[in-house]
């Protein structure tokens, strides 16, 4: 009886510490984007959700910022930032990429781009 309550109670905090290990390995940064609209906001959220290791993606319209959950055995903030730079948007100091760029709605455009026009 005694080995299989000194077992059991083995298995308790094994389980417990593989729950808070893998709860470790989560990070969250902010990223500082130039989306403008909810557009933006879907857009940005949706690519970074679909990328390995991010577990969580919350773009705040209102400050420009988006606030990710991710594996950091899986990915890295570089990582990220380079998905929103690839939907047409800056993440931080890295510049948006041209070409995605020039493919956004004029609403979802820099505010001192000529092009750039209000919902």
């Amino acid at each position: 009886m005694k080995t299989k309550a000194i077992l059991l109670c083995i298995v308790v905090l094994f389980g417990i510490t593989a729950v808070f290990a893998q709860q470790s390995k989560f990070e969250t940064i902010k990223i500082k984007t130039s989306g403008q609209c909810s557009k933006c906001k879907e857009r940005i959220e949706k690519a970074l959700v679909f990328e390995k290791g991010i577990k969580s993606a919350d773009y705040d319209v209102e400050t420009a910022v988006v606030t990710v959950k991710y594996n950091s055995t899986k990915t890295t903030s570089e990582k990220i930032k380079i998905v929103i730079t690839k939907c047409g948007y800056d993440a931080d100091e890295m510049k948006a990429d041209d070409a995605a760029y020039q493919k956004l709605p004029s609403c979802c455009k820099k505010p001192d781009d000529p092009n750039h026009q209000k919902h």
